[in-house]
């Protein structure tokens, strides 16, 4: 199996919510500098799995592994004490801080405590060049989104689950997003798991992709293979590719 090799991911894991099964047996892993894809259509389980990946959500099977740990019951901040970072989709700023003061709260979030000069370092890792006074609610988007990545970053972690990083992004925006993340995996080692619906993203930037649909994976390989696969494009289309 594939998670064998690989630093963090979850093996046979299941979810049900008001008897409904969510996620039926789903394993997946990620190596050190490597980016997996999740992909599948609405309603396929892809939030849940990282819910339950980053400890928000516990499974009613199954387990989660990071670096040869069981960390199946392990609470959120645990995981990230372990070296585990997660984005969200909407990427929520404090509104009336500034951005020095947001780089303060996330240096001293937790020991050990991070140096100003850790944090100029993930700015450059995550190519964020807005001035320190500047409130961070002003921010747009994509830099609201490198804010935040950056506060990760500072951490050093060995893991970075990014839920729809590219959502609300220009196509100029997407490839540098693109550059950032292949020169933390390939530079830096970070495993990456990336939820993203935009194929062509994930087309140029994963090394595998993991697809899920109503609650199961169906495919597994390379961008592209999988987009090719027949099962994939029923689960997307509905209705199997012909010729």
């Amino acid at each position: 199996m594939a998670y064998e090799n690989g630093i963090f991911g979850c093996r046979g894991v299941g979810i049900s919510f008001g008897g409904r099964a969510i996620l039926r047996d789903v394993s997946l892993a990620v190596a050190p500098g490597e980016v997996l894809g999740l992909v599948g259509p609405n309603g396929a389980g892809k939030t849940s799995l990282f819910e339950i990946l980053c400890g928000r959500y516990t499974a009613s099977a199954g387990e989660v592994f990071l670096k040869d740990q069981d960390i199946t019951r392990r609470a959120v901040h645990d995981r990230a004490r372990l070296g585990l970072a997660r984005t969200y989709q909407s990427p929520v700023v404090p509104q009336a801080l500034t951005i020095a003061e947001t780089f303060r709260a996330a240096r001293y979030a937790y020991s050990p405590y991070k140096t100003r000069m850790e944090a100029e370092w993930a700015c450059h890792l995550a190519n964020f060049r807005q001035s320190w006074d500047r409130i961070a609610g002003s921010l747009d988007t994509f830099d609201r989104r490198k804010l935040l990545l950056a506060c990760l970053l500072m951490r050093r972690p060995a893991v970075l689950l990014l839920d729809e990083p590219a959502s609300g992004l220009i196509n100029s925006e997407i490839d540098e997003l693109d550059l950032i993340i292949r020169r933390l995996v390939d530079e830096y080692h970070i495993a990456a798991i990336l939820i993203e619906h935009r194929l062509e993203l994930l087309s140029a930037i994963a090394d595998r992709t993991v697809v899920l649909d109503m609650g199961e994976v169906i495919a597994t390989g390379t961008p592209q293979e999988v987009f090719r696969n027949p099962r994939v494009l029923a689960a997307y289309f509905e209705e199997p590719a012909h010729g």
